[in-house]
């Protein structure tokens, strides 16, 4: 863990901090036992990955979970393996060490948020294809996003483009999920 920390770039606006020291002055006992759970839901992808798998599953839902799988695994290309280590940016946490951690503390880097990453990615492709699936997952997405800021693990940059490449990357695997439909029913046609 040092090691990483010790190679990180340390960068931030002031209003960033700020932002995050407001939430930590809203601390209470029901947001801390509540907004932990919420931010678990984005650990690893897990219940977007679960979403995803649910909805490929499902017949009438299928095109749903293709949109949603290649809007996923585009946008963690990104976010995990292309920005983190390139941009090797702090954490708060970890020039911050006094404040209570609610959460296991993250041995990668910050930016960007992989949480809202995920979590808008899934839950853009999910509005795009079906509004009222995808209103709940959109609301989803951003509480988990914000939760990130409570738990104090990300800066609200992180957050930001986390957020906004998700959507971007909901947004352009549907039009890579329309080309290849096209082109399947195409070469079925032709059969």
């Amino acid at each position: 863990m040092e090691a990483i920390i010790e190679q990180s770039r340390v960068f931030y606006f002031d209003w960033e901090l700020d932002l995050l020291h407001w939430f930590q002055s809203i601390h209470n006992d029901v947001l801390d036992w509540l907004v932990p759970k919420i931010t678990s839901l984005g650990n690893a992808g897990w219940f977007w990955i679960v979403v995803t798998l649910l909805l490929l599953i499902l017949p009438y839902n299928r095109k749903i979970g293709v949109h949603a799988a290649i809007s996923l695994i585009l946008t963690v290309i990104v976010c995990n393996v292309i920005l983190k280590p390139w941009v090797m940016r702090c954490r708060p946490c970890w020039l911050e060490p006094e404040v209570q951690m609610l959460v296991k503390i993250p041995h990668d880097f910050s930016f960007p948020s992989g949480h809202s990453n995920a979590s808008f990615a899934v839950a853009t492709a999910i509005f795009i294809r079906n509004k009222k699936l995808g209103i709940p997952a959109l609301l989803l997405a951003a509480a988990i996003a914000i939760s990130r800021l409570y738990v104090f693990v990300h800066w609200p940059t992180d957050v930001l483009v986390g957020s906004l490449i998700g959507i971007c990357g909901g947004i352009v695997s549907y039009y890579i999920v329309e080309f290849i439909y096209k082109k399947t029913m195409t070469v079925d046609k032709n059969l």
